[in-house]
């Protein structure tokens, strides 16, 4: 399942007729329509519950409880979702395209692993305690995986196989030494048990600030990358034939899915399923053209994630369930579907 899990992208992707492209336009017109509704959502609905006029009070004055709790906690958390989901969804499609492998996820590569061994050291051998601090050891650890894997998986001589496996072992490797500083140090267990279920509620707008530039640069980076992994996920000698650079694009889109993926778990936590579904979802109407799945993808996956934050505020009032586990409950069921609608349709 690792690799030419892509058959229909055997054959060079021909250019969309004109009324396929203009309905793929339209599309994604309602997708953002639908993204802007789930974001006002987002900030009217919350575990303490506020009238449309009060948020609309708290969204306008300079200061006072709903300014605090609409302005301060709702607006950062909804914007941080927005930058979050992106990313995942991004780095999901990227990774796809890569290791050729539709159920691939950003934790194939051992980026999550990376993030969160990186912060539980950072708590229990430096003495880290604050947001702040997680942000960047977890940005650290996720790129130093990113670069063991291009190495192990061969660097210039990387195929899909050699980084997936590679990401497999060294994940392994990271949650066992995970596992065990938890077992043994009691404050780290109790810090990390919070940080490894992924939450938007600490989202702050320093937070934001220090995520965004990696954000952006690899939100541009992945696009660049949209045609080159389109001739990727058709096989390396039609690659090559297209004049592909296998190596630089190989590397360029480790690059891009470590940081989308490193910016995005160390502002929030490890999120799952997030950028495994909905790359895979929107494939399935798109095609398996990059240049739609990519804006399709950064649009929805920010749809399902304050999608699923709201879930979580309102369905254990005035206690909130963390968006990460929101989204295992939706994405467990749904991998399953997948899974097996791809061994149906293999039979």
């Amino acid at each position: 399942m690792l690799v030419d899990s892509f058959p229909e992208q055997r054959a060079e992707t021909a250019p969309a007729p004109p009324k396929r492209r203009a309905v793929r336009s339209v599309g994604l017109l309602a997708v953002l329509a639908v993204l802007l509704l789930v974001a006002v959502v987002s900030i009217a609905v919350g575990a303490k519950e506020l009238s449309v006029a009060q948020v609309l009070h708290g969204l306008f004055e300079d200061s006072g409880t709903y300014a605090d709790v609409v302005v301060d906690e709702r607006l950062s958390r909804t914007v941080l979702g927005l930058l979050v989901g992106a990313a995942l969804g991004l780095s999901g499609a990227v990774l796809q395209a890569l290791t050729r492998n539709p159920l691939a996820d950003p934790g194939l590569l051992g980026i999550n692993a990376g993030a969160s061994a990186a912060v539980v050291t950072s708590i229990t051998y430096f003495g880290v305690t604050s947001l702040t601090g997680y942000v960047w050891f977890a940005f650290f650890g996720a790129a130093a995986v990113g670069a063991l894997v291009w190495f192990l998986g061969g660097s210039r001589g990387a195929t899909p196989v050699r980084l997936a496996l590679a990401g497999t072992a060294i994940s392994a490797a990271l949650y066992g030494y995970l596992q065990a500083v938890m077992i043994m140090d009691g404050a780290a267990l109790a810090r990390m048990r919070f940080w490894t279920v992924g939450s938007l509620s600490t989202a702050t707008d320093e937070t934001i600030r220090q995520v965004l530039p990696f954000l952006v640069v690899g939100t541009l980076l992945a696009f660049v990358l949209a045609r080159p992994l389109n001739a990727l996920a058709m096989g390396d000698d039609t690659a090559k034939a297209l004049g592909a650079d296998l190596n630089r694009t190989r590397a360029l889109s480790m690059l891009a899915a470590t940081v989308l993926c490193g910016a995005a778990t160390a502002a929030c936590g490890p999120i799952v399923f997030v950028g495994l579904m909905v790359p895979h979802v929107v494939r399935s109407f798109t095609g398996p053209d990059l240049r739609w799945i990519m804006p399709y993808a950064a649009v929805l996956s920010p749809v399902l994630l304050l999608g699923s934050d709201v879930i979580g505020r309102v369905v254990a009032r005035p206690s909130e369930v963390q968006v990460g586990i929101i989204t295992a409950i939706i994405g467990g069921p749904v991998f399953i579907f997948l899974v097996r609608r791809r061994r149906t349709a293999q039979l």
